[in-house]
């Protein structure tokens, strides 16, 4: 009976013991911390669901009649609600506001807001209303002008987009860069005008005006490279780098790349010549001294030369700030790959 006590006193059962006991702990406390956690959740969801319902249209409504908010309270909330995506409640606030007897607010104000606002929610054509009630009522409003071009350009009606130009003018507004992007926009887009002859307008545009090199380069590259190269100048090449990048081989030019240090480099690192050794800018410079083995590629992004936003694709017209030729290149190393390649030359 004594050798039984002695066991338990063995330094290996202790430790068993010892164990057994952590064991215990941590799997209680494991379940109970999962048991805690799901409990808070319930809780917290439960607690946030009473901010997602929203007012409805008719309890909106109520509530901008009878509150005891202001105006400009209200004219607030709208802007955080536009500002949030949420485009449907601003514009519930707003034609409620529009609909009160003794605003304290400038009834104009309220409605370029309100185009706005259906103009960011794609609603263009409410959004042309909108604006040319402001006009019919206060002719002398650039800002609503300016509104209503945008619409006439993004519902692809450029007569009526350039005949917005003329009130602006008389309002001494620059408007020489917004009616050439309107006339190549124009033609860019014209179904019915043979190749040749688009072709020739363009460049006497581009060769009378040397503005929206982007615009005018990128169409002659995609269908006539030879006479792009052409009518490239020299200080011209880094601000198309993206579109030289992606032609093809057999679309290049040696003549004018012998002239173009930028072209050698730019050349050089798409593994298309041999010519350059090095180059200031630094992901050209990896390209250039990077074994071809290695897989590497170009990319781009396109930076707003005005309000600094960035954005995958390139673009003519600033989707943000709405200025017209402020593209700025951005590059960026990334791994060649099969698809890459192809999506990068589909438009050839």
């Amino acid at each position: 009976m004594g050798s039984f006590f002695i066991e338990f006193r063995d330094p290996l059962f202790s430790i068993i013991v010892l164990f057994a006991i952590l064991f215990a702990i941590s799997f209680f406390s494991y379940w109970w911390g999962r048991y805690r956690a799901k409990d808070d959740y319930r809780y917290l969801n439960k607690f946030l669901r009473r901010f997602h319902t929203l007012p409805t249209q008719q309890e909106l409504k109520e509530l901008v009649h009878k509150s005891d908010l202001s105006p400009k309270a209200w004219l607030l909330l709208a802007e955080s609600y536009r500002k949030n995506g949420d485009y449907e409640k601003a514009i519930d606030i707003y034609s409620e506001l529009l609909q009160l007897e003794n605003i304290e607010l400038n009834r104009r104000d309220v409605m370029f807001l309100l185009g706005k606002t259906y103009f960011k929610a794609g609603f263009l054509g409410r959004s042309r209303d909108v604006f040319l009630e402001i006009l019919r009522r206060n002719p002398r409003t650039p800002q609503a002008l300016h509104y209503l071009l945008l619409v006439y350009e993004y519902m692809r009606d450029y007569n009526a987009a350039a005949e917005v130009l003329e009130p602006l003018d008389a309002l001494n507004e620059d408007v020489s860069k917004e009616a050439l992007y309107l006339r190549i926009l124009a033609l860019l887009q014209a179904p019915d005008i043979d190749e040749t002859l688009k072709k020739q307008e363009l460049l006497f545009l581009y060769k009378e005006h040397k503005r929206l090199h982007r615009m005018v380069l990128e169409y002659l590259f995609r269908g006539d490279p030879q006479t792009a190269w052409e009518e490239t100048k020299n200080d011209v090449y880094p601000q198309i780098a993206d579109i030289l990048w992606q032609l093809r081989k057999e679309d290049i030019s040696k003549r004018h790349i012998a002239t173009s240090s930028f072209l050698q480099e730019l050349y050089t690192a798409k593994g298309y010549i041999e010519d350059a050794k090095s180059s200031d800018v630094f992901e050209l410079n990896i390209l250039i001294n990077l074994p071809k083995e290695v897989g590497a590629d170009l990319a781009f992004e396109y930076v707003c030369g005005e309000c600094k936003v960035t954005y995958p694709f390139s673009f003519n017209r600033c989707g943000s700030c709405h200025a017209i030729d402020t593209v700025t290149l951005e590059y960026n190393l990334v791994e060649k790959t099969k698809e890459r390649y192809e999506a990068g030359n589909s438009f050839l």
